[in-house]
């Protein structure tokens, strides 16, 4: 069973997302502080971090941005602030995915389970092309013409989307579906998807106009 990290300094609710997921049969390890964090995600090896952004000592985002640094581990963060600044900011460093708080548990179980599904071991085919992009799915590498593309794991898992797609337009609803794993009955923001679809391009460089936008449907990405 998968190993999550919490960190979260808000001590009700740490306990409170260690009961429940453990009750759905996750080991946890938590933290209480960002440098503590940074420790625990060192020692323990987590395969999901789950990171509070307002922390002591170090907050989530500088958090966020060391363990980029070293490694593409999911990065669920949580935050109070409803601007879409603090949400872009997140994105940029690297984090998977965000909750505002308050959530509902249903939510959080949900994306938890999602990422998790996502970033297994199954069904992984070694590789997928796109004219000049190449996704390494075993080593999780992107490239362009041979050189690297740097990317965060959700924009990884965006671009395989749209290349696994083969040309086909997809709906916003449809990719959260695929790459975020959301059941079609939750009530979802889909501007995330457009978020991260601004990231992409910026990524892809030279290469952005193959991520076309799709008038009253989605994006599709052309394959040859």
């Amino acid at each position: 069973m998968a190993k999550i990290l919490i960190v979260e300094d808000e001590r009700s609710l740490l306990k409170g997302l260690r009961f429940n997921l453990e009750r759905e049969g996750y080991k946890v390890a938590t933290a209480t502080d960002g440098q503590a964090g940074l420790e625990a995600f060192g020692r323990e090896k987590p395969d999901l971090v789950i990171l509070d952004v307002m922390l002591p000592k170090v907050d989530g985002y500088g958090v966020c941005r060391a363990i980029r640094q070293k490694s593409q581990t999911p990065i669920l963060m949580l935050t109070a602030r409803g601007e879409e600044i603090d949400r872009v900011l997140g994105l940029e460093l690297g984090a998977d995915d965000y909750v505002t708080k308050p959530f509902s548990l249903r939510e959080l179980l949900a994306r938890v389970k999602a990422i998790l599904k996502r970033v297994g071991p199954a069904a992984r085919p070694a590789a997928l092309r796109a004219g000049p992009l190449e996704l390494d799915l075993e080593r999780y590498e992107a490239k362009c013409s041979g050189r690297a593309v740097h990317l965060s794991s959700k924009e990884f898992d965006l671009l395989r989307c749209f290349m696994e797609a083969d040309g086909k337009a997809l709906t916003r609803e449809q990719i959260l579906e695929r790459v975020w794993g959301y059941d079609k009955g939750l009530e979802l923001d889909t501007r995330t998807v457009d978020q991260h679809v601004l990231r992409l391009r910026e990524r892809l460089g030279p290469e952005a106009p193959r991520l076309v936008t799709v008038k009253n449907v989605g994006y599709r990405l052309k394959a040859d």
